[in-house]
């Protein structure tokens, strides 16, 4: 693998999309859909189809299995651009996928997480070395528990070398969320979305039913950047210095929110590979990106390019609040 810029670790699968205003029943009850898609989906693999986009050079680390999933999963990763010299493949298990049922403004996942818990730490550790990053983004932190448990002592070395980080720890299906104690001090940026912010913050806000601003706070006094999306609402930075920003985002017409968050981090990331150094703009950046992203179905199918991005807010600007 050649040196990259940001390497992303964690999940990559194919998404089965559902779309239609329905509920799952019982019964034998049969519904009819909009729509189905079969698409690349996996935080990461997202995560880093949106870098490439954005023209940062990227590599992904994830396991996928000898299967023909595996297969279609290589495939969808080839066509993004996205460099799969460290994509794991495992002769013994079957490649994760996730079935989703998306309305617009909410969504139903179930996911089979295969061979995507199989991650070791020590081939996070092997893929640093030859990547050598600037900056490594963790994706789907509850579904990869090996990697997970050494993840504090990864992040001293990655931090000693000069190396920053960002977590995305997306959903825990346990609804847990323990494991953080030791990760959040030694991050350089955690990225929830509002629900997972409000379930990680509990154990640390003053009022765990308080704004998304006061949880976030304190979330950034343990040491990381916090960066929140809000989906309608926008995005939101708090800093460890209690600095807070915040920006809307413009009015799209919303097909499918898979992956928009995902699409959000890619921006913001891709804006500090950029050299982008203003909060409110890297925000503009993500929110931007994450808006785009739910115009189509799939997390990757409506991705904003970079010459697209940067034409739009020279062109239009999102307002800060």
């Amino acid at each position: 693998m050649i040196p990259v810029h940001t390497l992303v670790v964690g999940d990559t699968n194919p998404d089965f999309i559902l779309r239609g205003d329905v509920k799952p029943r019982f019964g034998q009850a049969e519904q009819l859909l909009s729509s189905a898609d079969l698409v690349l989906g996996g935080s990461a693999s997202i995560v880093a189809a949106g870098l490439v986009k954005l023209d940062v050079d990227t590599g992904l680390l994830a396991t996928v299995g000898a299967d023909y999933f595996g297969t279609l999963t290589e495939q969808y990763l080839a066509e993004c651009g996205i460099d799969t010299s460290e994509v794991l493949k495992s002769p013994d298990g079957s490649t994760g996928i996730s079935v989703i049922l998306s309305q617009p403004d909410d969504r139903s996942i179930f996911t089979f997480p295969g061979v995507i818990p199989t991650l070791s730490i020590d081939a996070v550790r092997t893929s640093i070395e030859r990547a050598r990053p600037k900056h490594v983004h963790f994706s789907s932190y509850f579904l990869v528990p090996e990697l997970a448990s050494g993840l504090p002592s990864l992040l001293d070395s990655l931090a000693a070398a000069g190396i920053t980080t960002s977590v995305d720890t997306n959903w825990d299906p346990s609804e847990q969320w323990t494991g953080l104690d030791d990760v959040l001090p030694r991050i350089t940026y955690f990225m929830p979305n509002r629900q997972e912010l409000r379930a990680v913050g509990a154990g640390y806000a003053d009022d765990p039913a308080g704004s998304d601003e006061d949880i976030a706070l304190s979330l950034a006094k343990l040491g990381p950047v916090v960066v929140v999306k809000r989906g309608s609402d926008g995005g939101l930075v708090a800093t460890p210095r209690g600095h807070v920003h915040s920006v809307d985002v413009p009015d799209v017409s919303v097909v499918d929110t898979t992956g928009a968050g995902d699409s959000f981090n890619a921006a913001y990331i891709a804006a500090m590979a950029h050299g982008v150094d203003d909060e409110d703009e890297r925000l503009r950046w993500a929110t931007l990106a994450g808006s785009h992203s739910v115009t189509r179905s799939g997390g990757t199918g409506a991705q904003i390019h970079l010459s697209e991005l940067t034409m739009t807010l020279d062109g239009v600007g999102i307002p800060s609040v």
